[in-house]
């Protein structure tokens, strides 16, 4: 039995039945309603997650209905079905916050994969809710949240009905690609691409043919012609990663495409237009960049008519024990193991933790504890083995009865033949195998977050046979 609960809205008896017989089948609860009116007392009634919802009906037509569902609940999804004819009527309902319509006569497999879709991107908007995004508009301060969805779900509705570029600000591993897709999944745009480019992985000699494509020989290695990202999303949205990265000659390009939403390709003399939504997330702290001439000032406020910011998991420890049970309940489903919860050592153990790594580190802790727990409830010894501090026993002199060995990390130390050397070189090695796994192995952000100059670690990983491609995920 699907764990969502459907309204059909339709004053045709036979349609409504049809209707549920198709979404019962796919393993959906239905729930029946002949008119606006009806709706309404049902949806204060029960829990309801979705409404197909008939716009032409008696006592309360659609778009009424839906103005009164909205307000007493805008997380739940409305889809409206109109006959061809009325089409505008759909178009308003979008308006109002309808997530999609569907145009009779309606077909009973595109209904479910509609929903099924839509329910998609709902549930993408309450995992955004993990990120605790705070985002800054007209009417005041939102902040999102596991206990306010409510106002989380009125951040998407506005930003579906704008147009304009969004800014996520946060540490890496906060969630901004999340947000960007919860973003993109409930907009206008929803049924076109989302194109990903990460700004700090691409060379800045291939930077602009990957954004604007190239001509044929329009330079080396350039056999055939090849379209670029903005015109592959065109219709869509293009999320911006790393924006903070480009170069300022990247900065320059990339502030003339969104000016004049046209471009022109490498080599080429037509110029090209495009319908793109952008999306641009950083790490880095833009306005001081600003100041000293590394970040475009005009770029910025291009980028940063919505900023949303995302605070890192350090500052909001109150919401670990909420991440940690999402973390369970997905890595239940995938790993097929049935884990109930921590340890209370255990929990104590990660709510002491930093988090560099935010939530992406939180969930490759919970799984790699998940790998490795064989009880019930996943223990403090379960956990990754930087976990574990040093105890104050190794600045002890050895006594004959403390001669068991004692761990830092990976790093195992004899008490009765202290090394500092070598202890030292496997704490190193311990730290950077930490920090390559937190930031996905990238060399760059490891050597940013982790204060190491980049040259002095890639001679480090060179020294320890460390693969950072061993950490990509």
């Amino acid at each position: 039995m699907s764990q969502y609960r459907i309204l059909v809205v339709e004053d045709d008896a036979e349609l409504r039945r049809t209707l549920t017989e198709a979404l019962t089948r796919s393993e959906f609860e239905v729930i029946e309603a002949f008119d606006g009116q009806d709706a309404t007392e049902k949806i204060r009634q029960e829990q309801i997650d979705l409404v197909l919802l008939d716009v032409n009906m008696p006592r309360m037509n659609g778009l009424d209905c839906l103005k009164v569902i909205k307000d007493y609940d805008p997380s739940i999804i409305v889809i409206v079905m109109t006959a061809y004819s009325t089409i505008e009527d759909a178009v308003k309902a979008i308006k109002a916050g309808a997530y999609n319509y569907l145009a009779k006569p309606i077909k009973h497999q595109n209904v479910v994969d509609m929903v099924q879709r839509a329910l998609d991107a709902h549930a993408m908007i309450k995992t955004m809710a993990l990120s605790a995004p705070v985002v800054k508009l007209e009417a005041g301060e939102f902040v999102g949240h596991s206990g306010e969805m409510k106002k989380l779900f009125t951040i998407i509705y506005k930003l579906a009905k704008v147009d304009t570029s969004v800014l996520i600000r946060g540490e890496s591993g906060t969630g901004k690609e999340l947000v960007a897709r919860a973003i993109h999944y409930n907009s206008s745009r929803k049924d076109q691409r989302l194109v990903s480019i990460n700004c700090s992985a691409i060379s800045e000699t291939l930077f602009e043919s990957e954004l604007f494509g190239h001509e044929r020989g329009a330079f080396t290695g350039a056999e055939q012609r090849q379209i670029g990202k903005f015109q592959f999303a065109d219709g869509g949205t293009i999320f911006l990663d790393e924006i903070g990265d480009l170069s300022p000659a990247m900065q320059v390009k990339l502030l003339r495409v969104i000016q004049e939403k046209k471009f022109t390709p490498v080599g080429s003399h037509r110029e090209v237009e495009m319908d793109v939504r952008i999306i641009a997330a950083t790490n880095r702290n833009l306005e001081e960049m600003i100041k000293t001439g590394a970040f475009r000032e005009d770029l910025f406020y291009r980028l940063n008519v919505i900023p949303i910011f995302l605070p890192p998991l350090r500052d909001r420890k109150e919401d670990i024990d909420n991440l940690i049970r999402h973390f369970i309940n997905r890595f239940s489903k995938t790993h097929q193991k049935s884990i109930v919860g921590v340890t209370l050592q255990a929990l104590e153990k990660l709510k002491e933790h930093h988090w560099p790594g935010n939530i992406r580190e939180l969930e490759n802790t919970i799984e790699h504890a998940f790998i490795i727990e064989s009880s019930d409830k996943i223990s403090a010894k379960s956990l990754p083995s930087y976990f574990s501090a040093v105890t104050p026993s190794i600045l002890k002199k050895p006594t004959p009865s403390s001669q068991e060995p004692s761990n830092f990390g990976s790093a195992t130390i004899e008490l009765d033949s202290l090394d500092y050397n070598k202890f030292k070189e496997e704490a190193e090695k311990e730290f950077i195998i930490h920090a390559l796994k937190t930031f996905n192995g990238r060399i760059n952000q490891t050597a940013l977050h982790a204060k190491i100059p980049k040259k002095t670690l890639l001679r480090k990983l060179q020294k320890y046979k460390i693969n950072a491609e061993d950490f990509r995920v």
